[in-house]
């Protein structure tokens, strides 16, 4: 789940501009107790289920138990009472999973400043909110290029939910990682209009099989372009979790995340005292515990597996997916020689690579 409908706020952050500073680290009056806030349920299958997942790692790296609540929508009325629940038993730290409740937490972290406040996908940050995301484009990307050597047509398709920047990257990098593995592999996108509607995912996922489409990726929430791509007897890819539970056969890698890797360092950060939070949140890669590639369905040739553990190595130590000179399908130079793109130029992203065919 990635509930952006707009993203001006946090793109214009990204920008750069001013510097932002705050005046000293945050060192909370007592030892950290921390609670999660779920957007679904816990076993939605994707999004909320990826956090769950990670809560008893966390638990285990911060040996304590940590509580959560599950269903709480994008709603003030709704965040704000389900926080200072937690808050009034004495829970110090307060994790949220939406987009949507990044306006609530600004208000709740200037309310509760002795609290902190951490939010996946949010768009606020303060001396005690650090929003964070994935950089999934590296992911994605890995996912690609299994995608181009599975396919025998060339002819790959994604199912994505909105065409905004963090669906964007996703679409594009899967693409260039596919054209790694073969030079003619083209991507056809459907776009359902929303992040959790199983009904028109099967639609889309079908009329690719239709197409003669022979790979399926997606940036949806639920598993039903991998579940339809075994019904067809094709492949796909998976996001948010590794999805071969739901399609064992079709299902050849995915794009997961991996948020234990990321918030158990950052809690003990909070724990030790002196904490500083990104002033523009938080965007870990691979190497940082955003995301990863759970890689591979044992179909998936040993010299692919290889080929693609390789490429996720040089992006640990560095690798920019997004170097140039990048066009786009019109022409139009993104990405200059020898440059990389930037922070920004992401969340921004409005362009597709050549190799990739939107449809509605």
């Amino acid at each position: 789940m990635m509930r952006w409908t707009s993203i001006p706020v946090l793109a214009a952050a990204l920008t750069g501009g001013a510097a932002i500073a705050y005046a000293a680290g945050l060192t909370l009056p007592a030892p950290p107790k921390i609670a999660f806030l779920y957007f679904a349920d816990k076993t939605d299958g994707g999004w909320t289920q990826a956090f769950d997942e990670a809560r008893p790692k966390i638990e285990t790296a911060l040996g304590q138990q940590i509580p959560f609540v599950e269903n709480v929508p994008e709603v003030a009325g709704q965040i704000t009472p389900a926080a200072e629940r937690f808050i009034q038993r004495g829970y110090n730290v307060i994790v949220g999973t939406a987009f949507g409740y990044s306006d609530t937490f600004k208000e709740l972290s200037q309310k509760y400043p002795k609290v902190v406040f951490l939010n996946a996908s949010g768009t606020t940050n303060g001396p005690n909110l650090e929003s964070f995301y994935g950089r999934t484009y590296e992911s994605q990307y890995l996912c690609g290029m299994v995608a181009g050597a599975m396919s025998k047509t060339g002819k790959l398709g994604f199912v994505a939910a909105h065409p905004i920047g963090p669906v964007n990257w996703t679409i594009n990098a899967y693409e260039m990682g596919a054209l790694k593995m073969n030079p003619k592999a083209t991507v056809t996108v459907i776009f359902t209009g929303a992040w959790n509607d199983p009904v028109k995912e099967r639609a889309a996922a079908q009329a690719m099989a239709d197409q003669g489409i022979d790979v399926i990726g997606q940036h949806v929430d639920t598993p039903t372009p991998q579940i339809v791509a075994q019904e067809r007897g094709i492949y796909g890819t998976g996001h948010h979790r590794d999805l071969r539970e739901f399609a064992p056969k079709a299902t050849l890698c995915s794009s997961a995340w991996t948020w234990d890797h990321f918030l158990s360092p950052e809690l003990k950060k909070v724990a030790a005292g002196n904490w500083e939070p990104s002033p523009y949140g938080a965007f870990p890669g691979i190497k940082d515990g955003g995301t990863d590639i759970a890689c591979c369905n044992t179909v998936v040739p040993k010299d692919v597996v290889d080929q693609v553990m390789a490429e996720r190595d040089a992006i640990i130590v560095g690798k920019k997916i997004f170097t140039g000179p990048i066009k786009d399908i019109a022409g139009t130079e993104r990405v200059a020689a020898n440059a990389s793109l930037d922070d920004a130029g992401f969340w921004k992203m409005d362009w597709y690579v050549p190799g990739v065919i939107t449809q509605k």
